[in-house]
């Protein structure tokens, strides 16, 4: 099935389906019919599998950067770019961006700055890329500071989820991928006892379907996008001081799962909701084998810290927080009270 992002000329289809890959070489054709070259963005652990079976229809490169967060900074940007300069890519040619959020999001902002702006084609290969990262126009590399401080929005042509794709993920990454998609399930309202009996099609599909709705009414993230960002400023914040230890220390599904258990507590001590809306959380959590507790890696005062240079934030802590009528971003939240709810949930480990 298509979902289709609603953006007036720059509307475009994500294809969501078994064998959505093949329809690579159609989709530049009607979407870049000038195009006379394309260049693949992945990694050698991606080319070496057995699907990567990827047809332009163009003259055809393969680029290979590295694997998850390593991607995602100025030195793979750059080398990218030279090598598009090298292969004398004009405005007419297009970037094909596959394999996991990071690559996609490293082969968007390359397309978005290379010539002020070429066309760029996600194919998404993990959950967490298919649910969330390839859709929605948002590209960005990560700062020794935080997580996609750099970055822009430009729009893919179209995105192809390939169900297929995702067999061959390790575990950890399928967990991962969930993380978004209990946010997604979080905002749409749906009751716990029923996200085990959804398939994983029907999981991906939901999550699309309200990213889509939402970008299409809010590109550039003015007002009701920001929503999408629900357990994302402490997500992010673990995940930033993680990086700085080492790049496969926390994932980013794994952070958004502890984000999200960690929003309802802090909205049901702003008085927001009640226990059971905790419970509720923690519920689809666990339904979907997702761990939403706060170890004792990082001291409370560095969590504030990073959290308070969030790039949502406005000099403040800001959190997209739960309440009886749905879903705000609440800014100036006081710090000693997020200190509090954070040593609290700490203890409940």
């Amino acid at each position: 099935m298509n979902v289709t992002v609603a953006l007036s000329e720059r509307s475009y289809d994500v294809v969501l389906r078994d064998g959505a890959r093949h329809d690579l070489a159609q989709l530049l054709a009607t979407r870049a019919p000038r195009a006379q070259s394309a260049v693949i963005v992945t990694s050698h652990a991606l080319v070496a599998q057995p699907w990567f079976t990827l047809e332009t229809g163009l003259d055809q490169h393969v680029l290979e950067v590295p694997d998850g967060e390593s991607a995602k900074n100025f030195g793979a940007l750059e080398i990218l770019c030279e090598q598009f300069a090298h292969l004398q890519l004009s405005r007419h040619d297009v970037i094909v961006g596959v394999g996991g959020g990071a690559i996609t999001d490293l082969a968007g902002f390359a397309a978005a700055v290379y010539l002020r702006g070429i066309g760029v084609v996600q194919v998404p290969t993990s959950l967490v890329g298919q649910v969330d990262a390839a859709i929605g126009g948002k590209t960005g590399i990560n700062l020794r500071a935080g997580k996609n401080l750099v970055g822009a929005f430009h729009q893919p042509l179209g995105v192809l989820c390939d169900f297929e794709v995702l067999d061959t993920l390790p575990e950890r990454e399928r967990l991962s991928g969930l993380g978004e998609v209990a946010k997604c399930w979080l905002l749409d309202g749906r009751p716990a006892n029923e996200i085990t009996t959804a398939s994983r099609a029907e999981l991906i599909t939901m999550s699309v379907r309200l990213k889509a709705d939402i970008v299409s009414s809010d590109e550039l993230e003015g007002g009701r996008r920001a929503l999408l960002n629900y357990g994302h400023t402490l997500a992010h914040a673990l995940e930033a001081l993680a990086l700085a230890r080492g790049v496969d220390e926390m994932r980013h599904g794994e952070a958004v799962a502890i984000g999200l258990a960690f929003a309802a507590r802090l909205a049901e001590q702003l008085g927001r909701i009640g226990e059971d809306e905790v419970a509720h959380h923690d519920d689809v959590l666990k339904s979907l084998g997702l761990v939403g507790a706060l170890g004792t890696d990082f001291a409370t005062s560095e969590v504030l810290d990073v959290m308070s240079r969030d790039k949502k934030a406005h000099h403040d802590l800001t959190f997209v927080l739960a309440s009886a009528r749905g879903f705000d971003v609440v800014s100036g939240v006081d710090p000693s009270v997020v200190g509090e709810v954070l040593d609290n949930f700490r203890g409940e480990s």
